[in-house]
């Protein structure tokens, strides 16, 4: 029978003997705690102590592999907040292992004016108790500097699904991840950092289900200390969660750090009328920020938004995200939505929970990266995060694709872009990465789609194309589509190269999306987040090895240039930069405002980038010195240059200077 237990820590916890379990539920008049046999047979317990807020109690005897869940007792009163149901029962918001799906059934639904009385215990998800028994050797966290960081983002299945070096039962896992294939892979690009797409474990959207699609990016969260099943081989008898430990450790030992995606704004329970799965049922009031009448502030766009003021909600993210670095070594995360993160309701940079990250001795010491905005009111907050974190910097997307694909852009503001967006960032004690760099990302076009389409083609998302950003700044060079002549595969050639040149030596740190270096297209698909098929997951068969190889020498070459691994903003004559026009000459102050498209920037004294974002052929006459040009811009044995490059249209190059 029960015991009291303790009211820490939170979640269940298995300490060779029984299980301690707790809940947190402010609201609550009585909570039962829900054990399930092999055959689906519930046994149920009252919790037997209260301490504070947190319920707990204490199962001797019970062993890692126990489902269990709750159903939690209260009142129900929507115009104040509260939804408790007990006929409905709910996973452990704090469960590190979740089995079973959400369906679209109507017994996870609760009433609106008065409670369902289905119980859902037969089809709902339970939690999982587990034991932490990984053996992780002498893997360390690898802790490499931010100015040495290059970021490759990637889904789990999507990258590696149809990669056919890689055993068949193996694809689409987290056992792929860690194959040396896909390592050996990671390393010939130079990537020292793997970002992947959530892997907590998530919920498909009863509309979606309805269009017989299915949540592809996992943005629609239920469980946000567990990873997600779906994933998992069963390779060599390990569980879920032991399988992504092993992947972990194995990119570790290659020098490759591991972030994470994590959605901690709002949940698969969406809005009034979703499904009840956890906090909806379990204390509705301090879980969600709510309006005067019980009403979801849908912030997020996904009809809830989690309240993180709220001190024990904050402690809940806390915990969840120590979990992932402690027991998965985690080397970061990246915050969907993140503006989220700092609302008390109105977004503020000294927000209790980035407070309490920046004390924390754990997450103060992993990389942090904001998506610095959601879709609430003052939700957009490039800038203005904590010296924390890093941001994803939509300046920097914007500003490169209209430079190369409209030519709306001044040299000036090329620029400050090609300088870690110094303007944006530049706010002591911030330093240049944090601007995480992107032209592309999972949400948007491919590289190879944005200089291939005019507008977004997402009609297979069942939303009759209105999904999807309208404002891609993207250019089909004339023809929409992939299938063009030669010509126009040359001209969108030179786009690639000329974007991926900019992303890759630009100030700041550079995030590059899974497949843009092989050329992958998701045939103008700009919102692909329920296209889990072969529209998404990466075509190895599909051979571009020299867009790869020209990715791979841009990586190592930025890994050369001390300018741009330094990590320290650029001065007027610190020897990191110089400004050039077309004619060698230092860039007069009325040339930073026009919109020319042809200059050349010094790094470390030593490396000369020559811009042409013009479709001539034009003559560059280079600063004074001896000059090579270097790969991936020409062959080893390409001769010094001391006067005038005949550059090519629409291109990057690089030249050495010789000593």
């Amino acid at each position: 029978m029960l015991e009291s237990g303790q009211p820490a820590p939170l979640g269940a916890n298995y300490d060779g003997h029984g299980v301690n379990f707790t809940l947190f539920s402010r609201h609550a008049e009585k909570v039962e705690l829900c054990l399930f046999d092999q055959h689906g047979v519930e046994r149920r317990f009252p919790l037997p102590q209260r301490s504070g807020d947190i319920w707990h109690g204490y199962f001797p005897g019970l062993k890692p592999g126990q489902r269990y869940g709750y159903r939690v007792h209260g009142p129900w009163s929507p115009a104040e907040g509260h939804r408790f149901n007990p006929k409905k029962l709910l996973i452990d918001p704090c469960a590190r292992a979740v089995v079973g799906d959400v369906p679209d059934d109507p017994r996870f639904f609760n009433g609106t004016t008065l409670p369902d009385k289905q119980d859902n215990a037969g089809i709902a998800p339970k939690s999982l108790v587990i034991a932490e028994d990984f053996d992780w050797d002498e893997d360390t966290p690898l802790r490499t500097p931010w100015g040495k960081t290059v970021i490759y983002e990637a889904h789990v299945r999507g990258l590696t699904q149809l990669h056919p070096e890689i055993p068949e039962r193996l694809r689409g896992t987290y056992a792929a991840l860690g194959h040396p294939v896909m390592v050996k892979y990671l390393r010939h690009l130079g990537i020292t950092a793997l970002e992947l797409l959530p892997i907590a474990h998530f919920a498909s959207e009863p509309r979606l289900l309805r269009l017989g699609l299915s949540n592809y990016w996992g943005y629609n969260p239920v469980a946000l200390w567990a990873v997600d099943p779906r994933y998992a081989s069963g390779e060599d008898g390990l569980t879920p969660l032991q399988e992504f430990q092993q992947a972990v450790k194995r990119l570790h030992a290659a020098g490759i750090e591991v972030i994470l995606d994590v959605v901690f704004n709002h949940t698969a329970e969406l809005d009034e009328l979703g499904p009840v799965i956890a906090m909806r049922g379990i204390d509705n009031a301090s879980y969600y920020w709510l309006n005067a009448q019980g009403e979801y502030h849908n912030w997020t766009g996904c009809g809830n938004t989690l309240n993180l003021s709220d001190a024990q909600v904050m402690e809940w993210v806390l915990e969840g995200l120590r979990h992932w670095v402690r027991d998965c070594h985690i080397d970061g995360f990246r915050f969907d939505l993140a503006s989220v993160l700092g609302r008390t309701p109105d977004f503020r940079q000294d927000a209790p929970l980035f407070a309490a990250i920046k004390a924390c001795p754990i997450l103060s010491k992993v990389k942090l990266i904001a998506e610095p905005w959601d879709v609430g009111p003052g939700g957009y907050q490039v800038g203005n995060y904590p010296p924390t974190f890093a941001e994803w910097n939509d300046h920097f997307r914007d500003a490169t694709r209209c430079f190369w694909l409209h030519g709306g852009l001044s040299n000036g503001d090329f620029a400050r872009r090609f300088a870690a967006s110094s303007d944006v960032f530049q706010r002591a004690p911030r330093l240049p990465h944090a601007s995480i760099n992107l032209i592309t990302a999972h949400d948007g076009f491919t590289l190879r789609d944005v200089v291939s389409f005019n507008h977004k083609h997402n009609q297979a998302n069942g939303e009759d194309n209105r999904d999807g950003s309208n404002n891609n700044f993207s250019d089909n060079h004339g023809h929409e589509g992939l299938h063009v002549s030669f010509d126009v595969v040359e001209r969108r050639r030179l786009s690639v190269h000329a974007l991926l040149a900019t992303l890759l030596l630009a100030q700041g740190t550079p995030m590059l999306l899974a497949g843009d270096e092989r050329g992958h297209s998701q045939h103008g698909n700009n919102n692909a987040y329920c296209q889990d098929n072969p529209l998404t997951w990466l075509d190895w068969q599909q051979d571009d090895s020299g867009l790869v190889d020209f990715t791979a020498a841009l990586i190592h070459l930025r890994k050369r240039i001390p300018a741009l691994t330094a990590d320290r903003w650029w001065q007027e004559g610190d020897g990191n930069v110089r400004w050039f026009n077309a004619s060698g000459k230092p860039l007069g102050n009325e040339e930073w405002e026009q919109g020319t498209h042809r200059m050349q920037i010094l790094l470390s004294g030593r490396w000369l980038i020559t811009i042409n974002a013009t479709d001539a052929v034009s003559d560059l006459a280079l600063p004074d010195g001896e000059w090579r040009a270097i790969p991936p811009f020409a062959g080893e044995d390409n001769p010094i240059l001391t006067t005038v490059w005949h550059g090519p249209a629409h291109g990057v190059c690089v030249f050495l200077k010789q000593s």
